[in-house]
């Protein structure tokens, strides 16, 4: 006997030709937030600028006329900022949610399969073959390719290291999710310790090293901008689309191939996406730990599971937390600054730890 061509119901999952439920209130809250909180950081910082100064600025980028004093502040520093964090955040909120709903785990980030490890390891690399370090730190450099030397080898080693992770899944035979995640374990892991051996070899380099692996948005600009906005508008929309098929993923791998879904390139396609959004804003941020896990067990709790709403929720809600953490990086310890990825930590080391908590209660003895 066939099975039936409809989904079946199952309280894994939702149903996947269902309407996604309308819950406008937390999509409101969450776009009047992102609206304020992008503003404020327009406006609030070490240098006082008022909100004409900011609409003035403003103004002045757009119209191409000259930037001076507090216009230059807003346009040429806080404004691509901002921006470059709303794309991290959205990129890493989308990644996030897509793996855990491939992986079906909740404790899935957009760092799970090795993209961090490789990053960081690409970045220590060009930090050690850098003659000017500085500018290879801040990818500011104006003249020649030295100011993109470090993005550049993040980006490869981030993909790098997925592309191994899935190489080295396959040749041990292992065709499961989880398969690919102790082969990214792995990979991470070598990638560590050889990163680790070239800070000891370059100790001038340490320093560079580890602060670009604590994430920081202090030193984007538009060129940074520029180069991250491909890759992750490229993943997060083919994220996007990925909804239902995920929906049907929440039913067990099985049931939806039983419903003519492709599992196994769903699961490579969704990698892929996640990997290159990720890999895309890692080569230009550094590691920004906790966004892409924090961000859709929050809204999971509050929009329910369906990932035709809850992938462009993780979208907006990580661009939310990562522009917010970044303006409390900034005036937490004025005049100086935080690098971003501490705040995170900080926010999303306790929320690791109750899910920990959570998972062991409602585990069966």
């Amino acid at each position: 006997m066939t099975p039936p061509l409809g989904p079946r119901p199952s309280p894994e999952g939702p149903d996947t030709r269902a309407p996604a439920p309308r819950r406008p209130l937390p999509w409101a809250a969450m776009v009047v937030s992102l609206t304020m909180v992008s503003a404020v950081a327009l406006w609030w910082g070490s240098v006082p600028v008022g909100w004409r100064d900011v609409l003035d600025a403003m103004l002045r980028g757009v119209t191409g006329r000259p930037l001076q004093g507090a216009a230059a502040i807003v346009w040429q520093l806080r404004l691509p900022r901002v921006l470059v964090g709303l794309v991290a955040g959205a990129a890493l909120g989308i990644s996030g949610a897509a793996l855990q709903g491939i992986f079906r785990n909740p404790l899935a980030d957009p760092y799970l399969t090795g993209v961090a490890s490789g990053a960081l390891f690409g970045a220590a690399v060009a930090m050690a073959a850098g003659q000017a370090l500085p500018q290879a730190f801040t990818g500011l450099a104006e003249a020649g390719a030295t100011g993109y030397l470090v993005p550049a080898a993040a980006f490869a080693g981030g993909l790098g290291a997925v592309l191994a992770a899935v190489v080295l899944a396959r040749t041990a035979g292992g065709r499961r999710t989880t398969d690919l995640v102790l082969a990214g374990v792995v990979v991470g892991s070598v990638l560590t310790a050889a990163t680790t051996y070239l800070m000891m070899r370059d100790a001038d380099r340490v320093r560079a090293v580890f602060s670009w692996s604590l994430g920081n948005l202090g030193t984007v600009g538009w060129p940074q901008l520029r180069l991250a906005l491909p890759g992750a508008a490229l993943g997060s929309a083919l994220l996007l689309v990925a909804g239902r098929p995920l929906n049907a993923i929440q039913m067990g791998e099985d049931v939806a191939a039983s419903l003519g879904l492709p599992v196994g390139p769903l699961k490579t396609g969704v990698i892929a996406a996640a990997s290159l959004a990720t890999a895309s804003v890692v080569a230009q941020v550094g590691i920004i730990g906790f966004v892409g896990l924090v961000v859709p067990h929050i809204l999971r709790r509050l929009l329910g599971g369906d990932y035709r709403a809850l992938l462009p929720a993780s979208a907006v809600g990580g661009a939310l937390l990562l522009v917010a953490a970044d303006l409390g990086a900034r005036v937490a310890v004025r005049p100086a600054e935080l690098p971003v990825g501490v705040v995170t930590t900080l926010l999303g080391g306790p929320f690791f730890l109750y899910l920990l908590k959570r998972g062991d209660r409602h585990a069966e003895p």
